[in-house]
């Protein structure tokens, strides 16, 4: 039983980090979004910042969070997360802002809360040991 408490507390341990990784990277790419946004419509504005956000994740995550060397093989797979991560947040973001009308710069912080479970076993798949299980 002691051993079950054990992995759940490491599991508990390695999301909480993800989510710490995650909110700084969101603080840094929201605050370059709405400099962009003064000069740029949303979706460029939401690209470019993504894009930085992207090599931020790929560091703090492999470093901090999954404690996993760099790699060039793990950082080329890396942005497919964010591919699909991009698309379902831009979608997200079209919905919220063109179709509910919710201001544009809140639309990013919903789309991001909605999308995170999904990022997190994705970077966790592609960061770690394949043959690990995702979940644990």
């Amino acid at each position: 039983m002691n051993l079950n408490i054990d992995s759940l507390l490491n599991r508990s341990k390695v999301v909480i980090k993800f989510g710490m990784v995650g909110l700084l990277n969101t603080l840094i790419t929201y605050i370059l979004y709405l400099v962009l946004l003064d000069h740029y419509p949303y979706v460029i504005s939401y690209s470019v910042s993504y894009v930085a956000g992207i090599f931020i994740s790929y560091f703090f995550n492999t470093l901090f969070v999954f404690k996993q060397p760099i790699s060039l093989k793990n950082l080329l797979k890396f942005p497919i997360i964010y591919l699909v991560q991009y698309l379902l947040n831009l979608l997200l973001m079209f919905i919220l802002v063109d179709t509910l009308n919710i201001n544009e710069k809140f639309s990013l912080i919903i789309s991001i809360i909605v999308t995170f479970p999904i990022t997190f076993i994705l970077s966790k798949y592609v960061l770690k040991n394949k043959k690990s299980n995702v979940l644990n």
